[in-house]
């Protein structure tokens, strides 16, 4: 573990964003001034996290609902919607929860943040520490190598190889939050509630754009904190008179690489481990395996309490769905995001499903 160092200084825009590209550039010099503001230790706490409330309110959620209406054709869906989430600043709905925890670390007067990563997160906590004025600690898994590091290390982040995969790398980033008295962002922990909060926002805004829930919601399942948070989210939505159901949740992961998919079509009550010499990480799956779900029980019971489903996903099948969605609908998505969709398309294949509205949440290609 390398030694703790000297705060981070106030973000250097000029320094920072060589080199950078797309939204993160954009999105670092429109909000200059809030950032200045977040960053200057003079002025009061409650004045700081309300510039970075108005950064996180403008840039992160409240992505796109599009209807797919020539895969609705092909398919025989009534309505079918695409929700998205690569409108966010690293293009993935993980920014929904490092935005939420950096800001809660900020609050909670931590200098710190930690948490595991193969990619994805690692960016988005990244991003949300820097602007936040705050240092990030970003474990990844010895053999992994995430194409994503440079845009990590391009936010301030400090890499730290740690663990075989990314199970063990979780454990090393905990033992490190608490030996330095970090704020550990790691799902499973003792921010599940958090996490699965701002996940539930995804439910929200699918609700504010159709005013009502839909049939069924899809996810592409890791670790199932997402699917487990937009069910959250729909629950409450429900409790409260908005909406007339809950839907159905529906996940999709790898090929047998994925313990709430496998639990599921084992009968299991609980989300049981994997074998871990079993695992293959490939490029195109890598954002969904792992041998053990940290948020894999509230997900199977989300799966089981609405009478959704889970299924298995080849390689092939995500790239070519990601290629098909490009094709048919204009939507550059991440293989690895179309899981869930997946999952909602071969099982209309075998039983077609009642006329009504369906959604698949999707991710972007970086």
């Amino acid at each position: 573990m390398p030694p703790e160092p000297p705060p981070p200084d106030p973000l250097p825009f000029d320094p920072l964003l060589d080199g950078a590209k797309g939204t993160f550039e954009d999105l670092l010099e429109f909000h200059a001034p809030d950032v200045e503001r977040m960053q200057d230790d003079s002025i009061p706490l409650r004045e700081r996290l309300a510039a970075y409330e108005d950064i996180t309110e403008s840039e992160v959620g409240d992505t796109n609902l599009v209807r797919a209406r020539n895969i609705e054709r092909e398919m025989g869906f009534r309505q079918l919607f695409l929700k998205f989430e690569g409108g966010n600043p690293s293009g993935t709905q993980k920014d929904r929860i490092a935005f939420a925890q950096a800001a809660d670390a900020l609050r909670r007067g931590f200098g710190a943040v930690t948490m595991a990563t193969c990619g994805n997160y690692g960016v988005a906590t990244a991003l949300a520490c820097s602007l936040a004025g705050i240092q990030c600690y970003v474990f990844i898994p010895q053999r992994y190598h995430t194409r994503r590091v440079d845009e990590m290390e391009r936010f301030g982040a400090r890499i730290v190889r740690a663990g075989d995969d990314y199970e063990h790398a979780v454990v090393a980033s905990r033992e490190a939050a608490e030996r330095e008295e970090w704020y550990d962002a790691n799902p499973g922990g003792d921010n599940t509630t958090l996490q699965l909060n701002a996940y539930g926002e995804i439910a929200y805004e699918i609700y504010d754009e159709l005013r009502d829930a839909p049939a069924v919601v899809a996810v592409s399942v890791s670790n199932g904190t997402t699917l487990a948070g937009i069910h959250r989210g729909f629950v409450s939505l429900y409790r409260r008179g908005r909406t007339s159901r809950i839907p159905k949740m529906v996940a999709g992961s790898a090929f047998r690489m994925n313990p709430i998919v496998e639990s599921f079509l084992r009968g299991k009550d609980r989300c049981e481990d994997l074998v871990p010499a079993n695992i293959r990480e490939t490029e195109t799956n890598e954002p969904l395996v792992n041998w053990h779900s940290c948020d894999g029980d509230p997900a199977l019971s989300s799966i089981r309490a609405t009478g959704g489903w889970a299924s298995h996903v080849s390689d092939r099948a995500m790239k070519s769905l990601s290629r098909r969605l490009l094709d048919r609908e204009g939507v550059s998505a991440l293989p690895a995001s179309t899981a869930g969709l997946y999952a909602l398309l071969e099982f209309q294949k075998r039983n077609p499903l009642p006329g009504d509205r369906y959604v698949a949440v999707l991710t972007g290609r970086r």
